[in-house]
């Protein structure tokens, strides 16, 4: 196994950009919280006026999922989506920072007994979530409401961003698997420890299967379904919301009902459904600058090739 570094390790001065950020963002925590907002808010709409490519993607994607929209009404939905991961930044920042106390005050938790009633079983448990904005700070409102967890998490291209991200989420689990590493999380199910799984992104490889997300063909991780089985457990869906005089809610789904099944396409296809009702809650708050739809095969089209009419 790979030694990881400590973040006193990433001293060099191409990281201090990165650390002047992060100490921006632990000064933003003694804002009060409207004002936290709309800070959120407005670095959301200077991502959005600079990232062209990403705004880009982010309306193509938009454009697939909700064709009954008008063109300035997907425009707005992408606008509101930068926003959204504007504050997303600040909510990193709450979730790493901020008290319990304060966290607590914020959230209503919706569903909590569905974890304990199948931790009582004897369930392993899949806390089956997705990539929505307020994933980083539900983490957090998740520890004080749940059993101590695993958290799958993501390797980022820059190793820096990878430990900040990693040790954001150990902030709230116990620890933290790579996305790929299935033996560790079958061993956490197995050992009665419920695992934090996002499994929505795009996804070519092993067990993976081209399937309608809105309507729209993609490839698709259809690992939960196995996961389960391996895991012995049941798959609990949780989704995040913010609402949008602030606070949030977190809601706690009853367990998938038939998953495991026989055919991991159909357990990830429920999977699917329930996540589409929860994207139409608050549609903005997808993580929509992700390429969802690559790497589709032949012959279907690339649903990114001429994204430059719409930067």
């Amino acid at each position: 196994m790979k030694q990881r570094k400590p973040l006193s390790h990433f001293r060099a001065p191409k990281y201090w950009p990165t650390w002047i950020g992060l100490g921006l963002l632990r000064l933003c925590c003694f804002l009060p919280y409207q004002w936290q907002l709309g800070l959120g808010k407005l670095l959301g709409r200077i991502g959005h006026g600079f990232a062209r490519e990403r705004r880009a993607i982010t309306r193509r994607n938009i454009e697939l999922c909700f064709p009954e929209l008008s063109a300035s009404e997907r425009d707005a939905l992408a606008l509101a989506h930068f926003e959204a991961l504007g504050m997303s930044l600040i909510e990193l920042a709450l979730g790493r920072w901020a008290s319990d106390r304060k966290l607590l005050a914020m959230t209503r938790i919706e569903g909590a007994e569905h974890i304990r009633n199948a931790t009582d079983r004897g369930n392993g448990v899949i806390l089956l979530s997705a990539h929505f904005t307020t994933l980083e700070i539900s983490g957090r409102v998740l520890s004080l409401n749940c059993p101590p967890f695993d958290a799958v998490y993501r390797k980022n291209r820059n190793e820096f961003m990878t430990e900040i991200l990693r040790t954001n989420r150990e902030r709230s689990a116990r620890s933290t698997i790579e996305k790929n590493d299935i033996k560790s999380m079958v061993r956490s199910l197995r050992e009665g420890t419920p695992v934090w799984y996002a499994p929505d992104q795009s996804y070519d490889r092993k067990q993976s299967a081209l399937l309608p997300f809105f309507g729209v063909p993609s490839m698709t991780n259809t690992a939960t379904g196995t996961l389960a089985r391996l895991g012995r457990a049941v798959a609990i869906p949780f989704f995040p919301r913010r609402l949008p005089e602030g606070g949030y809610v977190l809601s706690i789904l009853p367990p998938i009902e038939g998953l495991p099944g026989e055919d991991p396409v159909e357990d990830t296809k429920k999977y699917l459904e329930i996540l589409e009702r929860q994207v139409r809650l608050c549609p903005e708050q997808y993580y929509w600058v992700h390429r969802k739809f690559k790497n589709r095969p032949p012959p279907l089209p690339d649903a990114y090739a001429d994204i430059a009419a719409l930067e």
